[in-house]
């Protein structure tokens, strides 16, 4: 390793042995390396593994908990996939009677595969905070020594805590010397600090006053940006009205038009999003939708092409409520809600449908649009110009709301306060 380590920053050295002393001779399955933005996790995790002797995409495995954040890491040029993908296959239950007949079919659910491919030597698991326990437990079932990865500046999961990163092995601080002129990473650094981030300009960043934003000049901050990220439900629901109406989609027109921006609020593991199944439309998904169509019943149709992927999914049912009376006609809560034989059955009455002969089951999808989505909604993706209107101020982990609303840009980030 002694050829590249110039290229290395002191901590990114000091990680890079510790990292290939924990492969080749420590029993521990985890290591844990966190990092700020800025101080080249991405780059020194590629460098790690190719200086072990790996590859990228074959001995090692890379896997993100979300498509998006896959996508993420694919764009830097490493070959990447869910964790769903790697360690669960989709099983469908058939229930036949005497002569062979399908009575019932039961939902497609995941079960955890009995092994995964015996090249693999070393999972690294990118954006670790938003991964669950359980999948975590299922992950690590393999035996395969297991690199997690994350930033523990970041939102903790909603209702959990980023429980392996509060004790990393080792945390990269230095800012890599490519970053130390990017304003973006500057002010990360400074609001993970604690300060506030200061009116003016600064580069590609723009911290600007509320009241100072007339309607012309949200008009344009509101067309231009990649994504608006908010903290309220109630002013994600103002500023997509907003976004509509600049769009020129008169108020009674309330399903969304063809080519608006949608995100999936309910998982669906049994809809897969490319050919490989590497990819299922589940909650946080953003994409646009077309050929969207009325049905009875509180149900649609459209065609969905999720925002890293060339492919669309055609013909998804979903519930028109939220977008005509603000909340969902069918289902509770989480509760999925069924379409058997084109007859609307909700998750918990499942078991009424073994006593009739069913072809075929689908999720009724939920979507909301997506001009603007929440802080969490937005984690694990990264966009190249951000519109996020500070709303930390409401929440206790406020810093880490601004920190995790500030690092998803790239190119340009204008702050609203």
């Amino acid at each position: 390793m002694e050829e590249k380590t110039a290229t290395l920053t002191a901590d990114q050295q000091e990680a890079a042995a510790l990292i290939e002393a924990w492969y080749h001779h420590l029993n521990t399955q985890i290591f844990v390396l966190c990092g700020y933005a800025g101080t080249g996790k991405t780059f020194l995790v590629d460098y790690v593994v190719r200086a072990l002797g790996l590859v990228a995409g074959e001995s090692a495995a890379f896997v993100a908990p979300t498509g998006k954040a896959a996508s993420v890491l694919i764009q830097s040029g490493v070959p990447a996939t869910t964790v769903h993908s790697l360690i669960y296959t989709r099983e469908e239950d058939i229930e036949v009677d005497e002569n062979g007949e399908v009575i019932s079919e039961q939902f497609l659910r995941f079960v955890k595969k009995e092994s995964i491919d015996s090249k693999i030597k070393l999972i690294v698991l990118d954006e670790t905070s938003m991964v669950s326990d359980d999948v975590l437990r299922d992950l690590l079932s393999f035996g395969v020594k297991c690199l997690c990865c994350g930033d523990p500046a970041q939102l903790p999961p909603v209702g959990g805590s980023n429980t392996l990163l509060s004790t990393p092995v080792i945390t990269l601080k230095e800012i890599v010397r490519q970053e130390r002129d990017n304003p973006i990473v500057r002010l990360a650094a400074r609001v993970r600090a604690g300060e506030r981030p200061a009116y003016g300009e600064d580069g590609c960043v723009s911290v600007i006053p509320r009241r100072a934003l007339d309607a012309d000049a949200r008009r344009a901050l509101f067309t231009q940006a990649d994504q608006i990220i908010v903290g309220t439900n109630r002013t994600r629901a103002m500023i997509n009205r907003e976004v509509r109406a600049i769009r020129g989609i008169a108020p009674d027109r309330v399903l969304p038009q063809d080519g608006e921006k949608i995100i999936c609020t309910l998982n669906d593991w049994s809809k897969p999003l490319d050919e490989r199944g590497d990819f299922h439309l589940v909650n946080g998904i953003i994409g646009r939708c077309y050929r969207v169509r009325e049905q009875l019943d509180g149900l649609g149709q459209l065609d969905f092409q999720p925002d890293f992927l060339a492919e669309r999914v055609e013909d998804l049912p979903f519930d028109t409520g939220v977008f005509v009376r603000g909340q969902y006609y069918h289902g509770y809560g989480n509760r999925a809600c069924l379409l058997t034989n084109g007859i609307l059955v909700h998750e918990n009455n499942r078991e009424m449908l073994r006593r009739f002969k069913v072809r075929r089951e689908d999720t009724v999808c939920r979507f909301e649009f997506a001009y603007a989505v929440t802080c969490h909604k937005a984690q694990g993706s990264e966009y190249d110009f951000v519109v996020v209107i500070d709303e930390s101020g409401y929440f206790e982990d406020g810093k880490e709301w601004l920190y995790t609303a500030v690092t998803r840009a790239k190119k340009r980030l204008v702050i609203i306060r």
